[in-house]
């Protein structure tokens, strides 16, 4: 069974971070507590985790707040999953092993979620998408530092599909070109397809 701490640092990560309309406010420790169903040391303790992954910052008598995503950050998460998601790529076109099957189906499931109110859950299926393609590297390693990134990746990706209109059908557009790619055993179109997805992602995050 998940501890109070555990409890309230997943909802935390998961729930608010993710949240659009949470970027940059202050979070109240004893509403949290309250729908967590926590007391408030646990809280505090998911907070000073946070605060060390750079999620949130402590700031001096006003408690804890959520720091939105820079425009730094936004660039430098872009370009780590670049580096992670061309490997992988080149990796499985060489042993002739990408999980393509796989990652049509967890395409097919996004164009399922096309409504406003979908965006979490599109993103979330969006994170797996990719974390499918790493994982199947077969590296454990490669998978913990990926799965590291997921809460800025899954921030970022909501935000995203805030910040313009026909996002969800781009990103659709751009994941099928990325299976096409290995699907047919190309890992050039397949890097250049990854690259050409992170790189409108990270457009529209800068232009909003």
């Amino acid at each position: 069974m998940a501890s109070g701490r555990e409890k309230a640092y997943a909802y935390l990560k998961d729930t608010v971070l993710t949240d659009p309309a949470m970027q940059g406010a202050f979070l109240s420790e004893q509403d949290l507590a309250d729908r967590i169903g926590v007391s408030r040391t646990p809280i505090r303790e998911a907070l000073l985790q946070l605060a060390a992954e750079d999620l949130v910052e402590l700031v001096p008598k006003r408690g804890a707040r959520v720091a939105p995503l820079t425009g730094r950050e936004i660039r430098e998460l872009m370009e780590l999953r670049g580096i992670v998601e061309r490997y992988a790529a080149e990796q499985l076109v060489a042993a002739g092993r990408a999980p393509v099957a796989e990652l049509q189906a967890l395409l097919d499931r996004q164009r399922e979620l096309t409504g406003a109110e979908d965006a979490k859950e599109f993103i979330d299926v969006d994170h797996r998408f990719h974390a499918a393609l790493v994982s199947a590297v077969g590296n454990a390693l490669l998978d913990r530092h990926y799965d590291g990134l997921r809460s800025r990746q899954v921030r970022a990706g909501v935000v995203a599909l805030f910040n313009q209109q026909g996002r969800q059908d781009a990103v659709m557009e751009e994941h099928e070109a990325i299976v096409d790619a290995l699907a047919a055993g190309d890992a050039r179109a397949a890097c250049a397809a990854i690259d050409h997805h992170l790189e409108s992602t990270l457009k529209v995050l800068l232009a909003g």
